[in-house]
């Protein structure tokens, strides 16, 4: 007996679980495509930014470690 009975709890619990998701997914503002096609140009653009930038600190620290260890 205690075998179905968890089994049914189970069942329920991944109803409610999709239930609950779906509710919530409703509630997201989604972007339009201009809104997401900006969007996804920015975080394009601070990636390069921020690569760029670690390339030269990178670079930076490496001149630097050369001079301290004088290879």
């Amino acid at each position: 007996m205690a075998g179905k009975n968890d089994k049914t709890k189970r069942e329920n619990a991944i109803r409610r679980f999709f239930r609950e998701t779906i509710g919530e997914l409703r509630k997201v503002h989604w972007p339009t495509w201009p809104e997401a096609r900006r969007l996804t140009i920015i975080v394009i653009i601070v990636v390069v930014i921020m690569s760029l930038f670690l390339w030269l600190v990178d670079e930076i620290a490496v001149k630097l470690l050369v001079l301290a260890i004088g290879a």
